[in-house]
């Protein structure tokens, strides 16, 4: 445990924190109708014990990924710094309603007004705030698009660690601004596959021209935080925790639709879909409350057709990494070697689908819908130019769905539909252009 004295960072401010602001998160485990299948050891392949996940995280995280409990304080340190950004706004739509002429009453759940960009703070303050907690010095992580390595880098920043971040090449190349704020912040980032790990080594060995993918980038932070003991490894997407803390968003979102005047629940929820951080953080609550009370929200997670781990994947037992370093999950996926087209949306190019969220679409609990990039940069062109904020290329999935379903030629007159913009387009312009150029 560390000594608070010696990391003042860590110390609560003391002053009030809106009760807008949730005080626990939820964890849709507790109410599934069927258990959740175990992680395996990637050894023995039997059933993950908690000291098998020591060497990568603290225990207070390792009891969360773990826990069986509906919800989960927030302790006040992370609900303090949540409040620089938080309660996210849940705003409606009503110029893109005129524009479809839908009598449908259309809402988005805003996560792009983060110091990030993003809704990746959500978990990266938390899990940055429990390691520094139990003495934790160095935190290592992966990133795709770069969203949720300038997260973990800024929170890192704010509570008195040190960041080193593997970002997939072709976002690295893509996206240097990522890069660049992360680096303001204070973090290391490197290219992955790098040559300062075996597992990035033997990548670049096999195909020196790789692209990258979220797994390769896994496997270097992995390797690299096993190898120092004041180091762990934080993840941004995947496991139970990681929805766990990212259900602010779905929890803030049931409150905010009935103080808009929502009687009832939502009829169609939208997310984008990679690993399932956003997806599961605002779906969750929806989906517990369906399995609570009976109510009938439909969910709907949206894919890149290029990396279409639920609508083409398999559900079994796979590894989270390309390296085989993680633990095995059951989860939809497309094989942990699986390396997808370098789309804009790099957030989104993970070879599965968090386990939580796997299981949900096992049971039929929420559906599914592959889109591809000229059809969901279209949507987010769209949106931008009918409500003035630009979304990031993974939001631009959400989009698509719910552009397609309002124009599918039903009555959705009276109906509520709510679409999850988990980031801003901002520092994705040059994907913007290239895209419209290519128009």
């Amino acid at each position: 445990m560390a000594n608070l004295e010696d990391n003042p960072k860590l110390q609560a401010l003391g002053f009030p924190v809106s009760n807008k602001i949730p005080t626990h998160w939820y964890n849709l485990v507790a109410d599934f109708p069927e258990p959740m299948p175990p992680y395996l050891n990637p050894r023995t392949h039997e059933p993950v014990q908690p000291a098998d996940l020591e060497p990568l995280f603290p225990k207070s995280l390792i009891e969360m990924e773990m826990s069986q409990e509906r919800y989960i304080e927030i302790p006040q340190r992370v609900r303090e710094l949540y409040a620089s950004y938080r309660p996210a706004p849940l705003l409606r739509a009503r110029n893109l309603e005129r524009e479809l002429g839908t009598g449908a009453r259309v809402y988005f759940k805003y996560e792009g007004n983060s110091p990030a960009g993003s809704h990746k703070p959500n978990s990266a303050l938390a899990q940055a705030y429990f390691n520094a907690l139990e003495g934790t010095t160095r935190l290592t992580t992966e990133t795709g698009a770069g969203q949720w390595g300038a997260s973990l880098s800024m929170a890192c920043a704010l509570l008195g660690l040190t960041a080193e971040v593997w970002q997939v090449r072709a976002s690295y190349d893509a996206k240097p601004y990522r890069r660049m704020q992360m680096e303001v912040y204070g973090a290391q980032c490197h290219p992955s596959p790098s040559h300062l790990t075996k597992a990035g080594r033997a990548l670049l060995e096999r195909d020196p021209q790789t692209s990258g993918s979220l797994g390769m980038a896994i496997s270097e932070a992995v390797e690299s935080a096993v190898e120092d003991p004041h180091a762990h490894y934080a993840l941004g997407s995947v496991l139970n925790l990681v929805l766990i803390q990212q259900s602010v968003i779905g929890e803030e979102a049931l409150v905010q639709l009935r103080d808009a005047g929502e009687t009832g629940a939502p009829d169609v929820v939208f997310g984008c879909a990679g690993g399932g951080s956003n997806l599961g953080g605002l779906a969750a609550s929806f989906i517990g409350q369906n399995l609570r009370e009976g109510t009938r929200t439909r969910v709907v997670a949206c894919e890149p057709a290029s990396c279409p781990s639920m609508t083409r994947g398999e559900y079994r037992y796979d590894y989270g990494d390309t390296a085989g370093l993680t633990p095995m999950m059951k989860m939809y996926t497309l094989g942990h070697d699986f390396v997808p087209d370098p789309i804009h949306a790099g957030g989104l190019r993970y070879h599965g689908m968090a386990p939580m969220m796997s299981h949900a679409y096992h049971l039929g609990l929420i559906d599914a819908k592959a889109f591809a990039q000229e059809e969901t940069f279209a949507a987010g062109v769209e949106f931008a130019r009918a409500e003035g904020i630009i979304p990031a290329p993974e939001s631009t999935h959400a989009i698509a769905g719910a552009l397609e379903y309002l124009r599918d030629g039903g009555n959705h007159n009276g109906e509520v539909v709510l679409i999850g913009l988990s980031g801003n387009g901002v520092l994705d312009l040059p994907a913007y252009h290239q895209v419209l150029g290519a128009a």
